[in-house]
């Protein structure tokens, strides 16, 4: 039965039980679960888990596919309203296009105006879909991980490990389908090819092959563990390099390690979410590091030298010149993270000053005097005077 016919007699989106209009990311999250739920190695006293496993991984991979659900969709739209006119004398088959009717003809070939994509092999329809190898083949799906890191961490750069469970190549076949000791077959019926050529009068069309089901192989003992597929849902460990100076909200992408691809499509890749834990005293800012330092009147005013930690589990010492006011910052070269290719931002010290909320009776003393000294003559003109501009 071609795969063309089971999309019109199947519906795979209440396989999966998700709506028509579902996203790729909501199909996918149905398919893991249910695929989880209903393996036959969760289900041992269950003989019925092994065929909805498998229509499960059915369903998956024609709406996992943009594309192929894409077809899917307008396939069942146009055998719903009856494909009115395709019947007539003259018409592709000599008969209507109702569930049934699809024995002899592979509809993404006769509708290929409507799929776009190269022409079919022996001379087949202009414009129609692509060879079923190719139809076949697809990207593995990307994987999603999380990471938490120290600020610490975050500026060195480290190698972790991380759990992340998604499709994978089945550990007892190695991804063939194959039960152990056999091997798939080359397909007799297309030789390989993975699609025959049917001739409709003076034309041609392309169509998966029936017996191998478009793929030019034919497994003839399934491997149990996941029922021919080559795939199953499983954990496993991922080593991963964080580069130094990675930034909070970062995602690194680590190629080739997600999902399997189908046929000859390449495995997807993890792509890694990069959390970073605040720090009591340290901020960023891009490159640079932040530090706010509190200081005293008599160091805003005097000017004094501070020893300053930095993010390195190292000390500095900057010089806090006379007259300082609160909210100035210093920079201290190089001391900030790694930047991308070579060298460090810097370190931003921001000096605030840090008014005492309690004092004792020889401070009190001292700022009343110094109180008596003050001169608020500019002040005073700034705010009263119109001629003064505000500073």
């Amino acid at each position: 039965m071609a795969p063309q016919r089971e999309w019109l007699e199947k519906d795979y989106y209440q396989m999966l039980g998700v709506a028509k209009d579902a996203s790729q990311d909501d199909i996918k999250k149905a398919y893991r679960k249910l695929a989880r739920e209903n393996h036959p190695d969760a289900n041992p006293g269950d003989p019925s888990a092994e065929s909805r496993f498998k229509a499960v991984g059915e369903a998956y991979a024609v709406l996992g596919d943009v594309e192929q659900r894409r077809e899917y969709d307008e396939l069942r739209r146009l055998g719903a309203a009856g494909f009115a006119g395709a019947g007539r004398p003259g018409g592709f088959g000599g008969g209507g296009f109702g569930p049934g009717s699809f024995e002899g003809a592979d509809l993404n070939d006769l509708l290929g105006s409507l799929f776009g994509g190269g022409g079919a092999a022996g001379g087949g329809f202009p414009g129609g879909p692509t060879t079923a190898r190719t139809r076949r083949s697809r990207r593995g799906d990307d994987l999603r991980a999380d990471v938490h890191l120290t600020f610490e961490d975050a500026l060195a750069g480290v190698r972790t490990t991380l759990r992340i469970t998604g499709d994978g190549a089945c550990d007892t076949c190695g991804g063939s389908g194959a039960a152990p000791g056999t091997s798939p077959v080359r397909c007799t019926t297309c030789g390989g090819r993975g699609q025959v050529t049917i001739d409709q009068g003076p034309f041609s069309f392309a169509q998966p092959c029936q017996q191998c089901g478009g793929r030019g192989t034919v497994v003839e003992t399934p491997c149990t563990t996941c029922s021919g597929s080559g795939r199953v849902v499983k954990p496993r460990q991922l080593t991963v390099r964080i580069p130094a100076g990675v930034r909070d909200g970062a995602v690194i992408r680590v190629p080739g390690r997600g999902g399997p691809g189908m046929g000859q499509g390449p495995p997807g890749d993890v792509l890694v979410t990069v959390h970073v834990e605040p720090h009591p005293r340290f901020g960023r800012r891009g490159d640079d590091v932040t530090l706010e330092v509190p200081i005293t009147y008599s160091e805003a005013a005097l000017g004094s030298k501070l020893t300053i930690p930095t993010p390195r589990d190292g000390s500095r010492t900057i010089k806090v010149p006379a007259g300082t006011a609160t909210g100035r910052t210093f920079r201290v070269r190089g001391e900030g993270a790694p930047k991308k290719g070579s060298g460090n931002g810097d370190l931003l010290v921001t000096v605030k000053v840090q008014v005492p909320q309690r004092l004792s009776r020889k401070q009190r003393d001292l700022f009343e005097q110094l109180a008596e000294l003050d001169d608020t003559t500019d002040r005073d003109r700034a705010l009263f005077d119109g001629r003064h501009a505000t500073t």
